[in-house]
């Protein structure tokens, strides 16, 4: 059975999706470390950041699920699901500065939280591959 190539969306929602979970792994925000101050450390599973997680998993699942079904199309492998990772993505990387406001955004810069900003990153390129799968022709 002959598979055809992914395309150049579905590889850079693959990328996209590698830069969401390195993003993850990294902090998301850290503050204090200097003097006596303890650091705190807080990473994208410690609040709203689980929807990036979750969307560049259910990112590598969709493109994992062509190669586990049947050879014909599925209805699910189109760029209303990968628009919508997006947007849980998205959401996800937009609330974490919304839900610091009340401890201060100082601990949001790209050297203190590298993660946040990788995962920015990640977000813009899924964003890109979802633009790209949209403007692919229907598989048939």
């Amino acid at each position: 059975m002959h598979r055809r190539p992914l395309g150049r969306g579905r590889l850079l929602a693959a990328a996209a999706a590698a830069v969401l979970i390195a993003g993850c792994l990294l902090p998301w925000y850290s503050l204090g470390g200097d003097g006596d101050l303890p650091l705190t450390e807080l990473r994208a599973l410690d609040g709203s950041g689980i929807l990036v997680f979750l969307a560049a998993l259910g990112v590598l699942a969709l493109l994992a699920l062509p190669y586990a079904a049947s050879d014909r199309p599925l209805a699910l492998d189109r760029w209303p699901s990968f628009l919508v990772l997006t947007i849980v993505a998205a959401v996800g990387l937009g609330y974490w500065p919304i839900d610091l406001l009340s401890g201060g955004l100082s601990g949001m810069s790209p050297t203190s939280a590298p993660g946040w900003w990788i995962a920015a990153l990640g977000v813009i390129l899924l964003a890109r591959a979802t633009y790209d799968i949209w403007r692919e022709p229907e598989r048939a």
